[in-house]
């Protein structure tokens, strides 16, 4: 979920993954599927990163 709130930007270009096993580096992948947000998600995020 954080990499793909990261991507959402249209200033952010790339993001460094810190995996260290095959595994997670699949996870990270497989999560950007689904990397949409609806503008309810994204206003209850934001006010979560506000407080």
């Amino acid at each position: 979920m954080a990499l793909a709130w990261v991507l959402r930007g249209e200033k952010v270009t790339s993001v460094l993954i810190g995996a260290s096993k095959t595994a997670q580096l699949d996870d990270a992948v497989g999560m950007l599927a689904n990397r949409h947000f609806s503008s309810d998600e994204c206003a209850k995020i934001d006010a979560i990163l506000a407080a």
